[in-house]
């Protein structure tokens, strides 16, 4: 897949941009293009961009549906959290996100006071974590959430196969992006096809869920469609279900004495 290239629209944070230019390896360019997708860096944050009729993606923790969530997401009783375990949980776990994507289930976990280590291995994806948790770090309100939040740009499968015993998280939580065959979900967000066009699908889900349960202290969760298919191997301990997802659980005591 083509690099995504990052263009500057505000000069005053050209060395911004070649700080995110060099992080992730996003060929940075002067003038914007005419066509495809590409990153923009403007005044007040960074976005993917097309010429087509759908508007930007951003990653976001401190306004908008982030600030909602922060402020009445509903605290443990979520479902993301449930399925996590934090319902009861005396000690909060380390999350390691592995498809993090746009770090909205990340940062929810965060903001219930979990340590999470969002993995990212696509660099559009990164990059766009990387300003929204750099604003975030800014903000007062999500500050001190900014700080149990640590971006790694990297492929998964191999940085939690490179783990030493002590940094293994409790839990590991997978959210892949599969081919959408509902041509209703599908036409719903434009811009989020946009995001899954960039960053493509991820076609190697049995792999990473391998690696996730040899990591994974406590548990593996999974979040899918509700009427998804379960990622082929391993099947699930326990499935949360909800309105339009569901969690397949990997217990990982259970899977041991099964």
């Amino acid at each position: 897949m083509t690099a995504t290239p990052l263009y500057c629209a505000e000069p005053a944070r050209l060395d911004a941009a070649r700080r995110l230019s060099e992080r992730f390896a996003l060929p940075l360019i002067k003038q914007r293009p005419a066509d495809g997708y590409w990153l923009e860096l403007g005044s007040e944050r960074l976005e993917l961009l097309t010429t087509g009729k759908h508007g930007a993606v951003y990653a976001e923790f401190v306004e908008g549906a982030a600030r909602h969530r922060r402020e009445q997401g509903g605290g443990r009783g979520q479902p993301v959290a449930k399925a996590v375990g934090l319902k009861g949980a005396k000690d909060l776990p380390h999350v390691a996100d592995a498809t993090a994507g746009l770090g909205r289930d990340s940062f929810v976990l965060a903001t219930l006071g979990c340590r999470v280590t969002m993995v990212e291995r696509s660099p559009v994806a990164a990059a766009l974590l990387a300003d929204a948790l750099e604003r975030a770090e800014r903000d007062e309100a999500t500050r001190d959430i900014a700080a149990r939040m640590t971006l790694v740009h990297a492929n998964s499968r191999d940085w939690l196969a490179g783990l030493s015993a002590d940094q293994r998280p409790d839990v590991v939580f997978v959210d892949p992006m599969f081919p959408d065959t509902d041509k209703k979900s599908a036409a719903a967000k434009k811009d989020m096809q946009a995001f899954q066009h960039v960053i493509g699908d991820d076609m190697d889900s049995a792999e990473l869920l391998a690696a996730a349960i040899a990591a994974a202290k406590v548990r593996v969760v999974v979040k899918r469609p509700r009427l998804g298919a379960a990622i082929a191997g391993v099947k699930p301990s326990a499935v949360l279900d909800g309105k339009s997802t569901r969690f397949d659980l990997y217990v990982i005591k259970a899977l041991a004495s099964g």
